[in-house]
């Protein structure tokens, strides 16, 4: 699995001498960028592409279908003022909790302050997608939607796999996580995925349950990953079907005689072949060698749409077999 940049990530105490000042003249446009509707004026929750859940009782549905248990240590992403946070405390040991805004941050501790669950709570401030993740059992997130896919490939590169993740991304994303082959939201992004974890669709969040409104629906995906996962190099697996994925409704044969693909796999070819000690035939000719595997695999003139996982596997072994 691809590995996360990381860099190093403190824990911080969120005293108010922490809390930025808002700046003047900030841009108005960053509000509608991150789909509001409207501007939440005690934090600048645009900026970071947040929107804060509102409604408990969709709150409360979130950490139900985690099934937490009071062992797990739970991971959120973007806690925001806490809504969910206050209720996944009930349920288990400990909650990490990642937030890009101090303040948020700040908003969050305040929520249990004196109470019995601040032992449990530790908040981490700083950017997710570049942190070093503590253990974690569980994942749940309100998730900031412009680090969505970066946000589901660093949960499956880590390890130990945790159990499940409980994640609410805007509902097209979401969709296009579960989507099977054949269908039309089926792409690259599911193959990838699916190829880690299974994926369940469980709650659908309308707009009005959130403050500000985004500007479109959202939906709460349940990610379980394949533990122990599938022994497939993601960066060959990903490579596949950069190249049939690129035109899915073209057959496989024809996406790998597209610009540049030949040339590509030529140099890794011949990389590999230095590597093993495997000497190059003269006149060796790298695209009828690929059309040679696409005809024998039988997926030569298949398309990247209807094909499924399985598929994508058996074709890639193909590949490998010939040292490509």
């Amino acid at each position: 699995m691809p590995k996360a940049t990381t860099s190093t990530f403190r824990v911080q105490p969120t005293s108010a001498a922490q809390r930025p000042n808002k700046k003047n003249g900030e841009s108005s446009s960053s509000a509608s960028a991150a789909g509001g509707a409207a501007r939440n004026h005690l934090f600048d929750t645009a900026r970071f592409g947040q929107h804060i859940l509102t409604n408990p009782l969709v709150a409360q549905g979130i950490v139900d279908k985690a099934n937490l248990k009071p062992t797990d240590i739970v991971l959120e992403v973007g806690p925001g003022t806490g809504n969910l946070t206050v209720r996944i405390l009930a349920a288990c040991r400990k909650v990490v909790a990642v937030e890009m805004d101090p303040r948020m941050a700040a908003e969050v501790q305040k929520r249990v302050l004196g109470k019995p669950e601040q032992k449990k709570l530790e908040v981490m401030i700083g950017d997710f997608v570049k942190a070093d993740l503590p253990y974690f059992d569980v994942c749940i997130s309100n998730t900031p939607y412009q680090i969505s896919s970066p946000l589901v490939f660093k949960l499956l590169s880590h390890r130990p796999i945790p159990h499940c993740a409980v994640l609410m991304f805007q509902r097209e994303f979401a969709l296009r996580l579960v989507a099977s082959a054949g269908s039309k939201l089926w792409g690259r992004l599911a193959a990838n995925v699916q190829l880690y974890a299974r994926v369940e669709h469980i709650m659908k969040v309308g707009k009005g349950n959130f403050r500000p409104p985004p500007q479109v629906e959202s939906s709460v995906v349940r990610i379980m990953p394949r533990d122990p996962p599938p022994p497939v190099k993601f960066e060959e697996f990903d490579g596949l079907n950069r190249v049939i994925f690129s035109r899915m409704n073209k057959t496989v044969r024809a996406n790998f005689k597209a610009k540049g693909v030949a040339e590509l796999i030529e140099r890794n070819y011949k990389t590999w072949c230095a590597e093993n000690g495997v000497i190059i035939e003269d006149g060796f000719d790298i695209r009828e060698k690929i059309d040679t595997i696409l005809l024998d695999s039988g997926y030569a003139d298949n398309r990247a749409a209807k094909m499924d996982v399985d598929d994508l596997l058996k074709l890639l072994a193909a590949f490998n077999v010939e040292g490509m």
